[in-house]
């Protein structure tokens, strides 16, 4: 079973994702309310995902982020953002994340970004298919323009 590190200053969107999560077959490694205890978090869980808010307390997570993939660049971080965080957004897939899910998030898409996930042996961030391209202004994500 994949193991995931959900990351969120918010309980609510935790649990949201926490019960999406499970749903689809994954086992919560753990559940982080910033970034700071999102990188002490990951590095003692290795978590096979990490689903990460980008705008939290303490340390925000695209700085998690970075910190994350420089102690291990192969790990899997999905960043969690409003359609207003945009720029946000095209750093953290520059920094590397896999892909993104916009709040409100849409269930389907969540699972359907898990289960690829999943179903993948080799890193996700190999697979250039399951890498999403630096949006153009217009694109329509989730229902939502970028």
């Amino acid at each position: 079973m994949k193991r995931l590190l959900v990351v969120d200053d918010a309980l609510l969107m935790r649990k949201m994702i926490c019960a999406v999560a499970a749903e689809a077959g994954w086992e919560v490694a753990g559940e982080a309310r910033d970034g700071t205890e999102a990188v002490e978090l990951y590095a003692r869980l290795r978590p096979d995902l990490v689903t990460m808010d980008v705008v939290m307390p303490k340390l925000g997570g695209l700085e998690a982020l970075r910190q994350i993939r420089a102690a291990d660049p192969g790990a899997q971080v999905v960043m969690v953002t409003a359609l207003d965080q945009k720029q946000t957004l095209m750093e953290s897939i520059r920094d590397g994340a896999i892909d993104f899910i916009v709040k409100p998030f849409d269930r389907d898409r969540v699972i359907s970004l898990l289960n690829k996930v999943k179903s993948r042996d080799a890193p996700v961030s190999a697979d250039p298919l399951l890498r999403i391209d630096t949006p153009s202004p217009g694109t329509e994500v989730d229902g939502g323009h970028l």
